[in-house]
């Protein structure tokens, strides 16, 4: 029963995880210590499925949960406090970056790992630069099917590949208020296409995810690391030397200390 209630809080924090900005339902699993038994148990669910089933009930309670409480709070903190909630995020994801960093190198190290790296951290700034270009290239208004099926599937890439932010993704495409906003206000036409695409990406790449990490354990993780540094560049909102930032800057700190500390001890 003990396990049970830690592992739903644990599914609670991979729900908010998946819906806040630049944080990765994946990377929570990780710092968690749970991802590898939970991709694998996705990816090989019909085998010894009712033994699966009670071990992925409390996590995936907890993370729908998760994703529906905290959507009405992101929603309404974005919408009267975006600079601080931007600066709190900046501050979770640094805060990570050691225990990331330490689970990367878990199989041990190589120089070859930093090329991926490079590579992903270049191609998340060039997404961060010319945000406004690809927010702008998006048609408005309201989302078709196929529309929210994709975004679906975001949400299902950035639930399963650690370190990769979904809600980053959904920025970058303007889908994110709209997402959040449907899932705040329990929208089940935009929930029942969301929900199909994020299924059906959820278990078709948990099986995929296992399999390489099985066979190129710090590629992987270091093409991820990549992603991680840079989705940090589109969630920051700038620096003025005004109380609100300054005020923000603290939340930074606060932030940072709570997700170092909170990984150290998940890892403990």
């Amino acid at each position: 029963m003990k396990g049970a209630l830690l592992d739903f809080f644990k599914g609670m924090a991979i729900g908010i995880g998946a819906i806040a900005p630049g944080v990765s339902g994946g990377a929570i699993a990780v710092i968690f210590g749970i991802y590898e038994n939970l991709t694998r148990a996705i990816g090989n669910i019909f085998k010894d499925f009712k033994k699966k089933l009670v071990y992925l009930t409390p996590i995936g309670l907890g993370a729908v949960l998760g994703v529906i409480i905290f959507s009405n709070i992101f929603n309404y903190l974005f919408d009267n406090y975006n600079i601080q909630v931007r600066y709190l995020f900046v501050g979770l994801i640094i805060g990570t970056f050691p225990s990331l960093f330490k689970t990367a190198n878990r199989k041990g190290f190589k120089f070859i790992y930093i090329i991926p790296l490079l590579i992903t951290f270049t191609i998340s700034i060039i997404f961060a630069i010319y945000e406004d270009t690809l927010i702008n290239s998006m048609p408005h208004g309201d989302p078709s099917i196929i529309q929210l099926i994709i975004y679906g599937i975001i949400v299902g890439i950035g639930t399963v590949i650690p370190g990769l932010s979904s809600s980053v993704m959904l920025i970058y495409i303007n889908a994110y208020d709209y997402v959040l906003k449907a899932t705040a206000s329990l929208d089940i036409s935009a929930l029942i296409p969301m929900g199909i695409g994020f299924v059906l990406c959820f278990f078709l790449l948990s099986k995929m995810i296992a399999f390489l990490f099985d066979r190129s354990y710090g590629l992987m993780y270091y093409t991820i690391l990549g992603f991680v540094l840079g989705s940090i560049l589109p969630i920051f909102p700038g620096f003025d030397l005004s109380i609100k930032y300054l005020i923000s800057g603290i939340i930074l700190i606060a932030g940072f200390l709570f997700s170092y500390n909170l990984s150290k001890f998940s890892r403990d």
